[in-house]
């Protein structure tokens, strides 16, 4: 199995939306879009992070399955990572992540997580994220405030 990155390309919309859509995956990131049903919001959204910020389409074996980007202010910026449910649990968003911060020189990065997504948290603990902090947040996919935990990459 190959894990690679790429820029985003306008055909990788269609499965991106596909991808933010499902129930499952909504739930489980938690601080997602009030309504990641709106077409039109999504759309104005990449339009806008494609132009500004460091975001990349991952592969597996050549086939779109996520993306992964670094976003924010300098000395603020974030990781943040979405990879298909049907990938999930083998190591993907791992690799992507990897590549990813091979591509950013930039210390500290940041990240957040739901408490409770362990799948999301191993993952940036094994790419040297520690914990900085823990916060609570209104995530909308659970239309509720939520505990969330905050990560630091400082080397």
């Amino acid at each position: 199995m190959e894990v690679a990155l790429r820029k985003v390309h306008d055909s990788d919309l269609a499965v991106f939306f596909r991808q933010m859509n499902d129930p499952e995956s909504l739930r489980m990131a938690a601080f997602t879009p009030q309504d990641p049903a709106d077409r039109d919001g999504f759309e104005a959204k990449w339009r806008r992070i494609r132009d500004r910020e460091l975001v990349r389409t991952v592969l597996v074996d050549g086939d779109v399955v996520g993306t992964a980007s670094v976003y924010g202010e300098p000395g603020e910026r974030e990781v943040t990572y979405w990879v298909d449910r049907a990938y999930w649990g083998r190591g993907i968003a791992t690799a992507a992540l990897r590549l990813l911060l091979a591509e950013v020189n930039e210390r500290p990065l940041y990240a957040r997580a739901a408490a409770d997504n362990e799948g999301s948290l191993r993952v940036l603990r094994k790419c040297g994220f520690r914990e900085s902090a823990r916060a609570t947040g209104f995530a909308n996919a659970r239309g509720e405030e939520i505990a969330e935990i905050v990560l630091t990459l400082r080397d």
